[in-house]
């Protein structure tokens, strides 16, 4: 089972959860019946589709979930995930598990929940899947040419039929009303009895149906938590409106070589741009990875105020309101490009023979800084780089 909350839940307490959790998933199967072989069997005999309806309601029901969750930025979808495909091997193991379906009344996760009430033809069950288990695993080198065959990789049905998420989520769920509809009708015709279903059912049926519907249009018709937050923060009113913390060149300069322990110089051009010229003690988190997870820490942390710089003004507000967004760190914006911030710091050039004393004094205090900053530089060539936060997908399975 996979972290339920990455990097706030120990690995150790999330077993706990997953324990906690396979124990209310288990009562819940056993409370709906998966327990009994006749209840599991009767999908394949036509007279009870108990089963088709309850996973395909649960299919439906997480697929909505995790768009809409996705949709509005609670859910990473890079975190989830797929299970790559091997296709001969599903077939193969596809038909033999439908066939220890039909002959032993349950699948491997209903025969534990079985086995876990006393049931012993569901611990028979169990004790074979681990025979079986074992003999494949003994006898793999046999296999495991079909076993790795036709590897596609870790794909989705929507992709591989071009079609969008949104069309998919349609199609899925117009399918799964159709399928309790006619599985109904089947079951009426094998078991020789006219169920009716009650006018309260029909209406409740047709209210989950409609929310189904409703839900997808929300996720296909309204804008996502991204597209919102890209409005907002590429808006040219807001960067004229919006009350900037800036510092010029000279200021920053003096937090670099005065108290670099206590600021994040952040580049947010390309790594080209970065790696021609950056600021003294600079890192590079380029415009369109200030979201992504593996700089979090940067932004959610109150310990450093952050130093936002680029060659163009509007590239850096722009990046300093997405960091209101990524996390609640102190912001500061350079008013000066990195251009200028090299023209002052690192081709500063030596004022004429009859210049006044003010620039002679600014002069001398900036080639100070400037040889404070290479100092530093280079006492901290190896310890001014931060780790990025790993990002693995969580991984499960039934």
């Amino acid at each position: 089972m996979g972290p339920l909350v990455p990097y706030l839940i120990s690995n150790e307490f999330n077993l706990v959860i997953a324990l906690l959790v396979g124990i209310g998933f288990g009562f819940v199967l056993e409370q709906a019946g998966f327990s009994s072989t006749k209840k599991l069997a009767g999908l394949f005999y036509g007279y009870d589709f108990t089963v088709l309806k309850v996973f395909f309601t649960a299919g439906v029901t997480a697929m909505i979930g995790v768009l809409l969750f996705g949709h509005w930025g609670i859910l990473d979808l890079s975190l989830i995930y797929i299970n790559p495909t091997f296709l001969w091997s599903a077939l193969v193991g596809g038909a033999i598990m439908g066939l220890g379906f039909i002959i032993g009344g349950f699948c491997p996760g209903t025969s534990i929940c079985a086995a876990a009430i006393g049931k012993l033809d569901a611990m028979a069950f169990v004790f074979g899947s681990a025979l079986g288990v074992f003999a494949f695993a003994e006898s793999y080198p046999l296999w495991e040419d079909i076993y790795l065959a036709e590897n596609w990789g870790p794909v989705l049905i929507s992709e591989q039929l071009n079609l969008s998420k949104i069309t998919f989520a349609v199609l899925l769920t117009a399918v799964a009303i159709a399928a309790f509809y006619f599985t109904h009708l089947i079951e009426n015709k094998v078991t020789k009895r006219q169920t009716e279903v009650t006018k309260n059912k029909r209406n409740n049926y047709a209210i989950a149906g409609a929310l189904a519907f409703v839900l997808i249009a929300i996720v296909a018709f309204s804008p996502s938590k991204e597209e919102m937050i890209e409005s907002r923060v590429s808006s040219p009113k807001r960067h004229q409106e919006y009350p900037f913390k800036e510092v010029t060149s000279d200021q920053l300069a003096f937090e670099i070589a005065h108290n670099f322990h206590q600021i994040n110089v952040i580049d947010v051009r390309s790594p080209e741009e970065y790696e021609s010229y950056h600021l003294p003690l600079a890192i590079n988190i380029p415009l369109e990875e200030i979201d992504d997870r593996k700089w979090e820490k940067i932004f959610k942390q109150k310990i450093k105020a952050n130093y936002f710089y680029a060659d163009h003004d509007s590239v850096a507000k722009k990046a300093y309101l997405l960091s209101n967004y990524a996390g609640k760190s102190a912001n500061y914006l350079l008013k000066d490009s990195s251009f200028d911030f090299r023209k002052l710091y690192s081709n500063i050039e030596a004022p004429v023979a009859n210049a006044s004393k003010e620039v002679m004094n600014s002069y001398n205090y900036r080639q100070k800084l400037a040889i404070d900053m290479e100092k530093l530089v280079e006492a901290m060539s190896n310890l001014n780089k931060p780790v990025p936060i790993k990002t693995v997908a969580a991984k499960g399975g039934c």
